[in-house]
């Protein structure tokens, strides 16, 4: 079954479950937001129908251990042993996320039944962090999305997005959750992140696994050749330490090297706009004292300023993402023009920043 016509079964679906569960009695005409577990309701059911729950996997290995999940919709085998491209797609193995489908995941996890992708990912490890993800992308931040129709379903696309957080990048999470929850194929953004990412123990482990990419040309244009979706944050370590002055206010995108990347494989780019990133640890002011200490620890981390910020625990503010339509970069060229390159980055960044401008505008309150 192709992409689109997984799309169609799954929209048909929604629309017939819509159907037995509408009220009796006409809504408000006010639209009520979905509170957080309603929304993962949502999500929930929208998933499960991209598995058959009747059928399960035919995968047995020789020393006869077999499988027993439920195929993707119309295939012979589930989501982790070749029912899909789960480098690409996210669909639950399970069908649905939750505590509940664990003790078959760590099952297959002990097992090593399945193989992980050239980047490293455990389509296992990542669905349980998707599960823990959504708690704090629908209840905690409750995340609001836009603009989603703006996501290709299927292909290779750069998604370039404004940088904040100070303490841990929040940004690039709800990113990945946004476009696994909010759109038609749950397809994976696999983010690049700086180097301290993948020096700091365990969590570099983690940060493998569920998904991530090395900020290296090599990961980026691996992603890009196999037709799945980057996700960058031109401002790098520059937006991410930002002091709360600065909040909301790009940074130079670098010297383009997303855009030379776009260029190199013809892949679209898509600007995202992340409303609430800079507002859960405010950042006092920057330090380069702090940035010398941590160069001593990590001596190939590329920072000059650390932030500096008071709050431990993240507040719970209200996120805003905003998925911008996307900038055609033209046929795929080994040598992109540098100044095209530069003008590519600059328009992004425009975008970004005239799409940010307008959300403060509109936003009445952080929380």
């Amino acid at each position: 079954m192709s992409k689109a016509e997984l799309v169609q079964s799954v929209t048909a679906g929604l629309k017939a479950s819509e159907r037995l569960s509408e009220p009796t009695q006409k809504p408000n005409l006010r639209r009520v937001v979905k509170h957080g577990e309603e929304r993962r309701r949502t999500t929930r059911d929208r998933l499960g129908l991209m598995v058959d729950q009747n059928r399960t996997c035919d995968f047995a290995t020789i020393e006869g251990f077999t499988c027993g999940l439920p195929p993707v919709i119309d295939h012979d085998r589930c989501a982790l042993h070749g029912g899909t491209n789960f480098s690409d797609l996210a669909i639950p193995a399970t069908g649905a996320l939750g505590f509940d489908t664990w003790p078959a995941l760590l099952r297959h996890l002990q097992m090593a039944s399945y193989d992980i992708d050239a980047l490293g990912l455990d389509p296992v490890i990542a669905e349980m962090l998707w599960h823990l993800g959504n708690y704090i992308y629908f209840d905690y931040f409750r995340v609001e999305t836009r603009g989603i129709e703006h996501m290709p379903m299927e292909g290779a696309a750069v998604l370039a997005a404004n940088h904040g957080g100070a303490a841990i990048p929040y940004d690039a999470l709800m990113l990945q959750m946004a476009v696994m929850n909010e759109s038609p194929l749950p397809r994976r953004v696999r983010v690049v992140g700086t180097e301290i990412f993948n020096m700091i123990p365990t969590y570099s482990h983690l940060y493998r696994k569920s998904g991530a990419a090395y900020a290296a040309k090599e990961d980026a244009m691996w992603v890009l050749e196999n037709g799945h979706l980057l996700g960058v944050f031109p401002e790098g370590v520059q937006g991410f330490q930002k002091p709360n002055s600065e909040a909301y206010q790009l940074q130079r995108f670098g010297r383009g090297g997303f855009a030379r990347l776009a260029m190199r494989t013809g892949a679209p780019i898509v600007p995202v706009a992340i409303l609430g990133s800079e507002d859960v640890h405010p950042a006092m002011f920057t330090s380069k004292r702090l940035a010398q200490l941590v160069r001593l620890v990590f001596p190939q981390q590329r920072v000059e300023e650390m932030a500096v910020w008071l709050n431990p625990i993240p507040l719970p503010v209200r996120w805003q993402i905003r998925f911008l339509e996307p900038i055609e970069v033209g046929p795929a060229t080994d040598h992109p023009d540098r100044l095209t390159v530069l003008e590519i980055a600059e328009t992004v960044r425009s975008r970004v920043q005239s799409a940010l401008d307008v959300m403060l505008s509109e936003r009445t309150s952080i929380f």
